[in-house]
């Protein structure tokens, strides 16, 4: 499809409001310019949505994106919809068709560049895959060496994957429960739980959007779990460490409680400095 072609969408269906995006010179899609919803949909809309819209795309997933007004306009929060477009993977030729469907229902196509053409992206997108071929032992190393690099690689990888934070189960409300150390890196937009965790315990999680909590001392804080490509993680993160004052590199225990097996809460502990 050629971009007039993605344009000539708006004219279907003129009963139900619609909208596109796509990057002018020089900006990027986290810039504060995305995020404004046009007022020309709000009107359109009747008022179906005031707070918050849920974003749906072809292949199942949604998101939860909360709305604020200024005197520039109706946006949408900065940790929701770059959650959105970390997601997605957008790229700076990429297309984004919103239409109203339902009260807070908006569905997201999402079209990328492909040559000159633009095609609808109907599956979920693949993070770009790193090369990391393994390296050989020269040939003239001496016998045994390509024994040695191995084993010390494993022990490489050791030192690595351990635990940040010195005897993590101190932390604990209830020793018998699982957990994880979480070590901040640039991205907390949500909260990931690995596999290696989940496999460990036997971890189950609710259904996408379901309800759970963060637990800090002396207060909760509703969130929603998010399924994205089989792997569960609990969104507002970035909240929780922007209040507790939590920077890159900082590690703190998470806790998690459970009701009939199923996860509900992440209890979080702050680790002492």
């Amino acid at each position: 499809m050629a971009l007039n072609g993605v344009f000539d969408l708006l004219q279907e269906n003129v009963k139900k409001p619609r909208f596109c995006k796509s990057l002018p010179l020089g900006e990027n899609w986290k810039s504060k310019s995305m995020r404004i919803i046009p007022e020309e949909f709000v009107r359109s809309a009747h008022g179906a949505f005031e707070h918050r819209l849920v974003f749906s795309v072809s292949w199942g997933n949604s998101w939860q994106v909360w709305l604020h007004r200024d005197k520039n306009g109706l946006f949408m929060e900065e940790e929701d919809w770059n959650e959105f477009v970390d997601d997605n993977l957008l790229c700076p030729d990429d297309i984004l068709l919103f239409t109203h469907e339902d009260t807070t229902f908006t569905e997201v196509r999402i079209y990328k560049k492909d040559y000159r053409f633009f095609k609808q992206v109907i599956t979920a997108p693949l993070p770009p895959q790193v090369l990391n071929p393994k390296p050989k032992a020269p040939s003239s190393a001496p016998p045994g060496f390509a024994r040695f690099a191995s084993a010390s690689a494993s022990a490489s990888r050791a030192r690595q994957s351990s635990s940040p934070v010195q005897n993590p189960e101190q932390y604990l409300v209830n020793p018998q429960n699982p957990y994880f150390v979480k070590t901040l890196s640039k991205k907390i937009d949500v909260l990931y739980v690995n596999q290696e965790v989940i496999q460990r315990y036997g971890l189950k999680f609710g259904p996408h959007l379901s309800l759970v909590r963060y637990l800090l001392p002396g207060e909760k804080h509703e969130a929603v779990i998010k399924i994205y490509r089989n792997a569960p993680c609990f969104n507002r993160w970035a909240a929780i460490c922007k209040k507790y004052n939590k920077k890159e590199g900082d590690s703190v225990v998470c806790e998690l409680e459970r009701s009939s097996g199923v996860v509900t809460a992440v209890r979080v502990h702050f680790v002492d400095e």
